[in-house]
């Protein structure tokens, strides 16, 4: 399985403002910073997305990638989406049962302000 997946932004500080807002409604935290990057897990563990500053604009990946985060209620999906617009994001779908990927799968599609495309499901 994945140890952790890294994006580049162009904006740090811009970057880190937007996945602070909406990691922790999904229980993650800033686990680490650095002049040119910062890490987010679970407190205490190891970060699962690492962001790593680039000086030029970011070409996030194409059609078919995104990155999909395990919440743990269906208000925590609710809350992420709306951190991610208050933050900069853009919507991508918002929250409610996705019928077509099971009867429970509860999720909402953001992205980032970099163009990297989110998901927070429930399921």
């Amino acid at each position: 399985m994945l140890g952790h997946i890294s994006f580049g932004v162009h904006d740090l500080a811009r970057a880190i403002r937007f996945y602070d807002a909406v990691t922790a409604p999904l229980g993650l935290v800033r686990l680490w910073q650095v002049e040119d990057g910062a890490g987010y897990g679970k407190a205490g563990g190891s970060d699962i997305l690492a962001l790593k500053a680039q000086l030029r604009a970011v070409v996030p990946p194409g059609p078919g990638f995104h990155l999909a985060f395990d919440a743990p209620s269906r208000a925590a999906v609710d809350v992420f989406h709306v951190a991610a617009l208050a933050h900069g994001g853009s919507d991508g779908g918002g929250p409610g049962i996705r019928p077509h990927y099971g009867a429970s799968y509860y999720a909402a599609f953001v992205i980032d302000p970099d163009g990297h495309k989110l998901e927070a499901v429930n399921q």
